[in-house]
């Protein structure tokens, strides 16, 4: 399986994954990173950001799986998405502190990894 493929593949199931489990228990999910869901309207939006919107983007990975002409436009999305998730959570860090919790820390590392291995993917070309 070529590379993007392979990583396209990771991707979706890591997104449906935690997706599925935002979705189906948002206070739990939430606590791992220290949100305390006071209200209804905090644990649906927690529901609907976290959970619905990562199945979506599985659900996108799906078919540019299934359409291999979307496998680029695919890179570009996930480089740019965690890309820009590291950015705000390092300086999140930086305004905010935090950075004694390793919950972010292990977060900003698997984004730039991700970012990176989506970048490295896009640059090898049709030939991935």
């Amino acid at each position: 399986m070529p590379v993007a493929r392979l990583f396209l593949v990771v991707q979706l199931l890591l997104l449906a994954g935690f997706g599925g489990a935002y979705f189906l228990w948002p206070q739990e999910m939430g606590a791992v990173s220290g949100m305390l869901l006071m209200e209804s309207s905090a644990v649906t939006d927690v529901r609907a950001y976290y959970g619905a919107l990562s199945i979506g983007l599985a659900v996108f990975l799906g078919l540019c799986l299934w359409l291999p002409e979307l496998t680029r436009p695919a890179l570009i999305l996930l480089l740019v998405l965690y890309a820009s998730l590291a950015l705000g959570r390092i300086v999140g860090l930086w305004l905010d502190g935090g950075a004694q919790q390793t919950f972010n820390l292990w977060a900003i590392l698997f984004e730039v990894v991700s970012a990176g291995l989506a970048g490295w993917a896009l640059r090898r070309g049709p030939a991935v």
